[in-house]
């Protein structure tokens, strides 16, 4: 049995933080369906108030996600709403991999152009890391 998984992440903003991961990530916001989001709130399934306009598109409010471009890929990001703001380290975090040692200071340069913070590095043996905040101050590592 194969297992898909999805790490969720709490957001004041889930929609443009899911905007903000796609590009870090080269992943693609999962598009969500208006026409059958219309008609739950017509059916009284949902409410008006449990949807907004992101980008043009009805959507609904509480979450946004992010999915690989390719296909059969079993990880999601999931952005949900929640009332309260980021008060503590998160005790999870991703770390971003794969970009070849010379590629990584532009890429590093280009998420900070982009909204995160440096708030540290890090160091064990041949492998290093730089540690960042994304722009609600989730930590994740490049």
């Amino acid at each position: 049995m194969s297992l898909w998984y999805q790490v969720a992440v709490d957001s004041s903003s889930p929609h443009d933080l899911a905007d903000w991961w796609a590009v870090t990530l080269d992943w693609k916001v999962e598009e969500q369906d208006e026409a059958f989001i219309r008609s739950m709130v017509e059916q009284g399934h949902a409410t008006a108030e449990q949807t907004t306009v992101h980008d043009g598109h009805l959507v609904w409010r509480e979450g946004a996600a992010v999915v690989p471009r390719e296909e059969g890929t079993a990880a999601r990001l999931l952005f949900q709403l929640v009332p309260e703001g980021k008060t503590v380290k998160n005790r999870v975090h991703l770390d971003l991999r794969g970009l070849a040692p010379d590629d990584l200071p532009g890429f590093r340069d280009r998420l900070v152009e982009r909204g995160a913070t440096r708030i540290g590095e890090g160091r064990q043996g041949p492998h290093s890391w730089v540690v960042f905040t994304d722009p609600e101050g989730n930590e994740f590592c490049a």
